[in-house]
């Protein structure tokens, strides 16, 4: 399974050849170096270590980190874990030409945070009556039972933080690809705000 970091730039909207109207996330995929190798013998596990963009000031563990790979700085490092890593070496770039028009793949982000929110923005309760009468239009109301138990059940849905979450969706399609520009056209939302940092993953 081979992965890639991207930036979300926004979105837009594609024509298709027979007329349709297709919305489409754009992603700054790559070009990102592989920094390192992870093995069983020396990580207990096998995955590739790789980078995105450029930082004006890299620190000393950074840069030390690097210096194997020839790199200067990154921005952003991520890890993918995979069954083969013999057909990759530390200093190889990752780019947009892996990926081709209809690949399935599963971008991987961080969801907007909203702060602390109530029921009905978090959990889409319904709410309470909107009259004038009543005194709970989007209020908490009965939380669980009070004799027994005596306290409230496990996974009860109530106002707290709602976002800012690492999320994962699948199944999206690439509808185009652009090597010149490191750009990806994927068919639907992504998660995370603009310029977030996403990690794009191809499905086998």
């Amino acid at each position: 399974m081979i992965g890639i970091i991207g930036k979300k730039v926004g979105m837009s909207q594609l024509f298709l050849e027979n007329g349709s109207v297709v919305p489409v996330s754009l992603i700054q995929a790559g070009p990102c170096p592989i920094v390192q190798i992870k093995s069983e013998k020396t990580d207990g596990y096998k995955a590739i270590q790789i980078g995105f963009g450029t930082r004006k000031r890299a620190n000393k563990p950074m840069t030390g980190h690097l210096k194997k790979a020839k790199i200067k700085s990154t921005e952003r490092l991520f890890e993918i874990r995979m069954t083969d890593t013999n057909k990759y070496k530390v200093g190889d770039k990752i780019d947009v030409s892996t990926f081709s028009n209809g690949n399935k793949i599963a971008v991987t982000g961080w969801s907007k945070g909203r702060g602390f929110t109530g029921g009905v923005k978090r959990w889409g309760w319904h709410g309470g009556p909107a009259s004038h009468g009543s005194t709970a239009h989007r209020r908490v109301g009965s939380a669980g039972p009070g004799t027994s138990p005596g306290r409230i059940w496990k996974n009860k849905t109530m106002p707290g933080r709602y976002g800012c979450e690492r999320v994962t969706v699948k199944n999206l399609e690439v509808i185009k690809v652009e090597q010149k520009k490191h750009l990806l056209y994927v068919k639907g939302a992504v998660p995370g705000a603009k310029n977030g940092y996403l990690l794009i993953t191809k499905e086998e």
